[in-house]
């Protein structure tokens, strides 16, 4: 199992959107620390980091999977309108 560890703006993302939004996505943030590399995630191109991102409807999970000592850093969370920019 991966240790999940979320930053503060991450965490300030989800707390600010809806309850039912909210939910879902810390279901699959839950679901990541037994499967890092769930069906459907991608690894971002261009990036100087190897950071991945995973659906949740309209919203984007990006994280960053660290092997070599089981963690899995929430970056970022966002809809995917505005997450990339």
């Amino acid at each position: 199992m991966y240790k999940i560890e979320i930053t503060k703006h991450a965490l300030k993302e989800i707390l600010s959107l809806p309850t039912k939004t909210s939910k879902l996505i810390s279901k699959t943030i839950e679901n990541l620390a037994s499967n890092p590399r769930p069906q459907g995630c991608k690894k971002l191109k261009g990036e100087k980091e190897y950071l991945w991102r995973v659906r949740v409807g309209d919203y984007r999970v990006i994280y960053d999977i660290q092997d070599k000592v089981e963690i899995i850093e929430i970056r970022k969370v966002g809809h995917r309108k505005h997450i990339y920019e």
